[in-house]
């Protein structure tokens, strides 16, 4: 009997614990490893969807039914220019892990910078997809 009241306890505890941690959109990146890798675009949504943001999109896009998709590409022109693009876009989810492409809400931007050196490429790129992912967020409130 004084096993059961810690066994209980530590399974309220763990589901309370489960209840009140915040759902996460699966997100998926697929950018050119030379301007942004994943841990920094994930990073990058992670700031500009904090659990707010997120619960407040979840109430019209539930997090079970829709994800993110995000994109950057770019590089040096033969002018020494940084060009890149970077693209945000809310999909479908189907099967647990998969999303269609198939794009709900999408946001593309773009940007250039001459006499650029590699790590301000990077840095431009990040700056693209902050702001393409705040479109693609300022679209989704507006619904």
């Amino acid at each position: 009997m004084t096993m059961r009241t810690p066994l209980a306890a530590l399974l309220l505890l763990s589901a309370t614990a489960a209840w009140a941690a915040p759902a996460r959109y699966l997100i998926i990146d697929h950018s050119s490893e030379a301007l942004m890798d994943k841990p920094h675009a994930m990073a990058t949504w992670h700031a500009q969807l904090d659990d707010k943001r997120t619960a407040r999109i979840a109430k019209l896009f539930p997090v079970g039914k829709w994800g993110f998709i995000s994109q950057v590409e770019g590089g040096f022109t033969p002018e020494k220019a940084c060009v890149v693009t970077a693209r945000a876009m809310l999909v479908p989810r189907v099967l647990g892990s998969r999303l269609v492409f198939q794009p709900t809400k999408s946001a593309t931007t773009f940007g250039t910078s001459a006499n650029a050196t590699a790590e301000q490429c990077k840095a431009l790129a990040a700056d693209k997809l902050a702001e393409a992912i705040k479109a693609v967020d300022s679209s989704l409130a507006a619904q």
